[in-house]
């Protein structure tokens, strides 16, 4: 793997999870022995309110402690901020979407791949994985799997973010989150 940093931005709303899928991916970077940050972006919003989280990954030392406004991969769990939010705004050329929705031709999805022809973009139905298998609509760990998938395993690997779920969760509720993670792994179109 390279030694650059590599930026993720994560969009959804608060009450959503999605500061804890920065952690979650700080987490099993740094049981990869990577050097990380990773951090929110909200001020006093209510819960399903629009937020950011962040987390930047390195495999050597680096000191920059800005939000990112430049990511190489942004990851949208929260389909309807699609025309809500500019979600993409910054992402670096060739940069990689990924977008929790069971729909990957909605308008929505269609008018952000159409407003970014250099972006990647993949889909996967994380609401409906973290239901089945968790028991609950909150995607913050569904969607994991599809970002472990679509970088083969290159910034984070699938067994680090399964150990990084079962030292945060209990037994039961670990289980579930990885069975979830497993899921949107196989499970992820682009």
């Amino acid at each position: 793997m390279t030694t650059d940093i590599i930026d993720i931005r994560l969009h959804g709303r608060g009450g959503q999870g999605v500061m804890t899928s920065s952690y979650m991916i700080a987490e099993a970077a740094l049981l990869e022995d990577k050097y990380v940050h990773a951090f929110p972006s909200f001020g006093p919003e209510r819960s399903g309110a629009p937020i950011a989280a962040f987390a930047r990954i390195s495999d050597e030392r680096f000191y920059v402690k800005t939000e990112i406004y430049e990511p190489d991969i942004v990851i949208i769990q929260d389909p309807t901020l699609l025309g809500q939010v500019d979600v993409t705004a910054g992402l670096k050329e060739g940069g990689l979407v990924i977008i929790n929705t069971d729909d990957p031709n909605s308008e929505g999805v269609s008018n952000l791949k159409n407003s970014r022809p250099d972006a990647h973009f993949a889909t996967v139905d994380a609401t409906k994985i973290a239901a089945e298998e968790i028991g609950i609509k909150q995607t913050n760990t569904a969607i994991l799997g599809a970002l472990i998938k679509l970088t083969d395993e290159g910034i984070i690997k699938l067994d680090s973010i399964k150990k990084a779920i079962m030292a945060r969760f209990r037994e039961e509720p670990a289980r579930k989150n990885v069975n979830a993670v497993e899921r949107s792994f196989n499970e992820v179109k682009n």
